[in-house]
């Protein structure tokens, strides 16, 4: 797809399930915007593009692609920026390692990804691909902090037309078990920095030094912070919530980020994968490590790579028989909690778990209660807080609730979701000090062989854009505004530092509340289920967990919501929804020709941006292109024509068609642009009268497997074959 050199919105090319929608939907968009002189270009921050982006000397000249993601990162910090953000892949090791293998096949010359490197070349290679695991993308676009709500149009629609909840009571064994001590939040230290400073980072050992990282550069007024989680308490926890989940009957479960925290939560995850299997790793652990078999890539990699020794075969299914059930993510392939670990993403698996009563899948494809094993106790109270409150009241009525929204300090690579570079695992015993420039430690912990160090930092600017934000949107909704912050927590203390002043010298400080994450959720459950509405302000995690867990309750899934970014350059990022159930999305399609990916998220997204582009161009068309795009979305929700989940039924493809209908007839009947007015109605009456032969069209593609050629490198052509199978609508659209 041809891309444009200075487009004035830029639509991002993605992955998966909305990179397939896109193949369908973009023509729609770029035909409409036209009419308002309005260029729509793409940059391309998959997966697949990001690797070749990073090998430019391994491939030939015609195969060779621009590093759209730094040019992307570049635009973000001008005031000129209108980025569309679809949903992307915070690639894992087996994600990374599939791609590699398929560009491969393909032709592309990369090298392979090093698992185990053993000279300087393969080092080289490994931390070529690491700038490409886990969260890569959004810490280069994420220039502003995050507005994330609900629109109108869709939370209306969920109260009219209420979801399926699970039944919760009192007598649920499911539970969140977390660490007491010695995880990243008892072990945390924090301090702000009265000017600009550069540190280094050492581990100093009985017999000498090594440096973790020689220098990170900080601006005055930065909150640093600094903490570890102990590989001993971690491991002894694992092993106490592994028994008592036998003895009570439930569902073992873990729920991590090893996509977004790709450092720390990988070699978590890691642990738990030998703790589940610690009398295997025990006596056949060598033998192991020979074969390949790294427990941080997860238990559907080991048992590939064991599968032709029938002697570690027996030994883990003798372990299994002592084990409980596992919760599974496909229990029809056998694949379970620990196969892989970005299947199970905490921020997705824990509101699914709770929207169904506290049931999840257990390998015998029923659904029992279940043990949610957070390790850190950082962000766990709030899940824990949620399923008492279900126990004690009873399911959420999404007919009846109010809203949560949230405003998400998250600019230039705000608290741990900046960790990457600044995450170890230990080596050796010994202090890990981070000194300043000056010779001063601002911190240092004890620490022993294995344990998990992290540093993190936000910075002054960031935090005061938020605060602001925060105000601002109190200001506008009039709900009642909560600041996420634990005054006992050492990062949080330094950020309450900052916003009671700000507050205060704004005259609103008792237009908002500081509470605790555990108590902060119960205010908000409290106060949704009177009907009422609140706004959650909180820290990057949180906002990445809680725009899941409220719009999964309130609407039944987060792809929904409206997601803006007021980049602190004056530009704006439009992001989407999530994307946490794409990966099934394709597989379905690449199976039966159905995708039943729901594109409102980039409805909602495109009518945001053209209204901005419309106010920051002085573009006028933009805007009443922009309203149409509200009414088009309105017209989907109210008609219901929203994709279905099965095959033969309508899918993504004709709630594209029924989207560019009801754009068009919005254009057509409004009055503010002549114009645009007559350019649409010969589309709308186009596409009205061939709905029975465009819809036919659709639902006669489906049925057979689909070849896109390419799970994580599509081939355009055919891509674009499968997702515009209707040549009538093709015809009217061009």
């Amino acid at each position: 797809m041809a891309k444009d050199t200075n487009p004035d919105i830029v639509y991002t090319k993605v992955d998966e399930a909305p990179e397939l929608a896109s193949a369908s939907l973009l023509p729609i968009i770029r035909k409409f915007a036209a009419a308002a002189d309005v260029t729509v270009g793409t940059k391309d921050i998959s997966l697949a593009g990001r690797i070749l982006a990073t090998f430019p000397e391994a491939l030939s000249e015609d195969q060779q692609v621009t590093d759209d993601l730094a040019e992307l990162g570049k635009l973000v910090k001008t005031p000129e920026a209108n980025v569309i953000k679809l949903p992307n892949i915070s690639a894992s090791v087996p994600q990374l390692v599939a791609a590699v293998r398929e560009l491969q096949s393909q032709g592309f010359d990369i090298p392979d990804y090093p698992e185990t490197p053993a000279t300087d070349e393969e080092r080289a290679v490994l931390a070529k691909y690491d700038t490409i695991k886990g969260s890569a993308v959004n810490p280069v676009l994420r220039e502003g902090n995050s507005d994330r709500r609900a629109a109108a149009a869709v939370k209306t629609f969920a109260q009219n037309n209420p979801h399926r909840m699970g039944e919760w009571t009192a007598a649920s064994k499911t539970r969140v078990a977390s660490m007491s001590g010695d995880d990243f939040f008892s072990n945390e230290k924090s301090a702000t920095l009265d000017k600009a400073a550069t540190a280094k980072i050492v581990l100093e050992r009985s017999d000498g030094e090594t440096v973790l990282k020689d220098s990170v550069s900080f601006p005055e007024g930065t909150v640093v912070d600094a903490t570890f989680m102990s590989a001993k308490a971690l491991d002894a926890f694992l092993a106490e919530e592994i028994e008592k989940t036998r003895q009570e009957g439930t569902l073992f479960s873990l729920h991590m980020k090893a996509t977004m925290m790709k450092v720390s939560d990988p070699i978590i995850f890691g642990h738990a994968v030998k703790e589940w299997l610690k009398p295997v790793f025990e006596q056949y652990g060598d033998e192991m490590k020979a074969a390949g078999v790294d427990p941080a890539s997860g238990l559907g990699d080991l048992l590939e790579r064991v599968k032709d020794k029938p002697e570690i075969m027996d030994a883990i299914e003798e372990v299994r028989k002592t084990r409980p059930p596992m919760y599974m993510v496909n229990s029809d392939k056998g694949i379970t909690n620990l196969h892989v670990p970005s299947d199970v993403i905490i921020d997705a698996s824990m509101p699914a778990l709770i929207r169904d009563g506290g049931k999840g899948w257990g390998p015998d494809n029923q659904q029992h209660d279940t043990t949610c094993v957070i390790p850190d106790d950082s962000y766990a109270p709030v899940y824990d807080e949620t399923i008492k409150f279900f126990k004690a009241h009873g399911k959420l009525n999404p007919a009846t609730a109010g809203t949560v929204q949230n405003l998400g300090l998250m600019a230039q690579k705000a608290e741990e979701y900046g960790s990457h570079p600044t995450t170890f695992e230990i080596p050796e015993d010994g202090v890990v000090k981070m000194i300043l420039d000056d010779g001063t430690v601002l911190h240092e912990h004890k620490v022993e062989q294995g344990d998990i160090w992290r540093s993190a930092s936000a910075r002054k600017a960031p935090i005061e854009d938020w605060v602001h934000l925060a105000i601002e949107r109190q200001k506008a909704t009039g709900y009642r505004a909560i600041f996420w912050l634990d005054e006992n927590r050492a990062h949080d203390a330094e950020l309450i530092k900052y916003v009671m002043p700000i507050l205060e010298s704004k005259a609103v400080a008792d237009k908002f509340e500081i509470m605790a994450p555990r108590d902060a959720t119960r205010a908000s459950l409290e106060t949704i289920t009177k009907g009422e509405n609140t706004i959650a302000i909180t820290g990057n995690v949180l906002r990445d967990y809680l725009t899941d867990l409220f719009p999964i309750l309130e609407l039944a899934t987060s792809a929904k919501m409206l997601s803006i970014v007021k980049l602190m350059n004056g530009g704006g990022l439009f992001e989407t929804g999530a994307g946490g159930s794409a990966p099934k999305h394709v597989q379905q399609l690449q199976e039966e020709n159905h995708l039943r990916w729901d594109s409102l998220g980039e409805f909602c997204a495109l009518g945001e941006s053209l209204k901005f582009l419309a106010e920051a161009r002085g573009n006028a068309r933009a805007k009443v292109l922009g309203e149409a795009v509200e009414a088009a979305t309105q017209g989907i929700l109210d008609n219901g024509r929203s994709p279905s989940r099965k095959v033969g039924e309508p899918d993504n493809r004709d709630s594209h068609y029924w989207f560019a209908r009801y754009w068009a007839e919005a254009l057509a009947a409004q009055s503010d642009d002549a114009a645009l007015a007559e350019e649409f109605g010969p589309v709308a009456t186009a596409l009205a009268e061939n709905e029975e032969k465009i819809l036919s069209e659709l639902v006669e593609a489906q049925g057979a497997p689909a070849d896109i050629g390419g799970y994580y490198h599509p081939d355009p052509e055919k891509l674009s074959a499968v997702m515009r199978p209707s040549a009538t609508l093709n015809g009217i659209i061009g």
